[in-house]
């Protein structure tokens, strides 16, 4: 009961820290475009 549990909670964290990352880089994709498009105005 404990091995599938704790399986169970390894999985769930693999996931989501793998959610997270590509979060993160969409984030910093976003702000490296927008920083790009003001230094072209400029």
């Amino acid at each position: 009961m404990i091995k599938k549990v704790l399986i169970t909670f390894g999985l769930v964290s693999i996931t989501l820290s793998a959610a997270a990352c590509n979060t993160v880089r969409g984030v910093s994709d976003d702000l490296e475009s927008a920083a790009n498009a003001v230094d072209d105005e400029t």
